[in-house]
């Protein structure tokens, strides 16, 4: 993934399910979900991170291909903390990611 070259350690799982299950004992620096993720969508993960008091903080960044108002609205809704249309740059992805951790806030 193009953050590990900046030494972020990136955990990778393969569905909503499995990031809930891997939530449950960890708390990463940033959540970089994908709204199409099979069992459970990124923004429905993101939504129940963020009604748990260790997670709530934790910033989460939606990934989608989608440009629609829903798919925002929803994203809003959920309490994400950016919302990134793809395709994306590399670089403007990494400096994201800097951000998001560093605690800048993002408009969605």
């Amino acid at each position: 993934m193009l953050v590990s070259v900046d030494g972020h350690e990136v955990v990778r799982v393969s569905d909503g399910r499995e990031a809930l299950e891997w939530l449950k004992d960890n708390t990463p620096d940033l959540a970089i979900l994908d709204v199409a993720m099979p069992h459970l969508s990124g923004i429905e993960v993101c939504d129940r991170m963020k009604r748990v008091g260790r997670l709530k903080d934790v910033p989460v960044m939606i990934l989608t291909g989608l440009r629609d108002d829903n798919t925002r609205d929803m994203a809003r809704h959920a309490k994400a903390d950016a919302l990134v249309v793809k395709p994306l740059e590399g670089k403007d992805f990494r400096a994201l990611v800097r951000r998001m951790i560093a605690g800048e806030k993002q408009e969605i």
